[in-house]
């Protein structure tokens, strides 16, 4: 199943040859995300605690619809498009 992750953020693309959108296959939001993981090494770092959950201040969008905090399995179908954002704190 063909599943578009969009990542906006330089800090993100950094892993993705600064790809803003890179094709993975997975029926749910983590099958997805570690098969992102597995193409692109080192960008598991900056989505995931050691325990495999997601950092605090990542967000997912599944087509556009904020699912934070994210249940790892929930569905995803054909064609989805999962955004990653990440919460940046500033002053």
């Amino acid at each position: 199943m063909s599943v578009k992750i969009n990542l906006f953020y330089p800090h993100l693309q950094q892993y993705t040859n600064f790809q803003e959108k890179v094709d993975v296959n997975g029926k749910t939001v983590g099958e997805c995300l570690s098969d992102l993981a597995k193409q692109y090494p080192g960008i598991e770092k900056v989505i995931f605690e050691q325990n495999g959950k997601l950092l605090s201040y990542v967000y997912v969008l599944i087509n556009g619809k904020s699912y934070y905090p994210t249940d790892l399995s929930q569905p995803i179908n054909d064609g989805d498009e999962i955004s990653i954002a990440l919460l940046l704190a500033g002053g």
